[in-house]
């Protein structure tokens, strides 16, 4: 095994991650791991673009904004929330990344003093539908957002602001206010071209054929995909193996 797919190996056994502390006047510190391979520049646009050109034009903008976007759970929105933190990370700003799908690990005091923050990005509104105790703080953070006009505010959820069910009629008012997208599946064509960035990135070539392949014989949402390339990747680099279907059937088992 050469030097190079030893070092391959490392990094799949011990990933790095963007970590953001977060301070709030509560004194809450909220240490988040983000993927370091989610960025922008690892996100296969598709019919995205519009969608992309808002997203890059808020976190160019020096004043405070607001846009919602939505798709079906896998659709890449936490992807793009990341990639977004990772930007902004990397100019030094201070930035909030909060999945409620996950909200058992903390507070709805959580979101205090997050109006001071260059970026807050709440994920998976749809969680606290019904919530009142977390309504209420998202509804009065994007009030405080509002009033101060410097932060720029990130919100997913799996459906229209309209439709999420909200038990609060203002915070489902206040949502509807922005910028709204739906984040648009991608084609067939379009996750083969994302599954072969996502190769190129990792330094290994996927053929077209394999490609297809296993579009064919995987459940064809997008993570999947992703962990099944690097499961692969691993896995021709300790058989010292080039990617082929061969190959992809005796490690997949299929």
């Amino acid at each position: 095994m050469s030097d190079k797919d030893r070092d391959k190996l490392a990094r799949f056994s011990a990933r790095s991650s963007v970590e953001v502390l977060l301070n709030t006047p509560a004194q809450l510190s909220l240490p988040l791991y983000l993927p370091d391979d989610e960025t922008f520049a690892s996100f296969w646009p598709g019919e995205n673009t519009s969608l992309l050109a808002a997203l890059q034009g808020a976190l160019s903008q020096q004043h405070g904004s607001y846009l919602y976007f939505w798709s079906r759970e896998g659709g890449g929105r936490s992807h793009l929330l990341h990639a977004a933190c990772a930007e902004l990370s990397a100019r030094g700003e201070a930035v909030g990344y909060v999945p409620l799908d996950k909200r058992t690990w903390f507070v709805p005091e959580v979101l205090e003093g997050m109006e001071n923050l260059a970026l807050v990005c709440i994920d998976n509104i749809e969680c606290i539908a019904g919530d009142p105790e977390w309504e209420m703080a998202i509804f009065d953070l994007y009030n405080r957002i509002l009033e101060i006009g410097k932060t720029r505010l990130l919100i997913t959820g799996d459906r229209p602001p309209r439709q999420l069910n909200l038990g609060l009629p203002d915070l489902a008012s206040r949502l509807d206010w922005g910028q709204i997208y739906r984040l648009q599946p991608l084609s067939d064509e379009d996750k083969l071209q994302a599954m072969q960035l996502r190769a190129g990135l990792r330094g290994f070539e996927l053929p077209e054929d394999v490609g297809r392949f296993l579009l064919k014989r995987l459940d064809r949402e997008m993570r999947t995909l992703f962990d099944t390339l690097d499961r692969l990747d691993r896995a021709s680099i300790s058989a010292q193996r080039k990617l082929t279907i061969p190959f992809v059937k005796e490690a997949l088992e299929l």
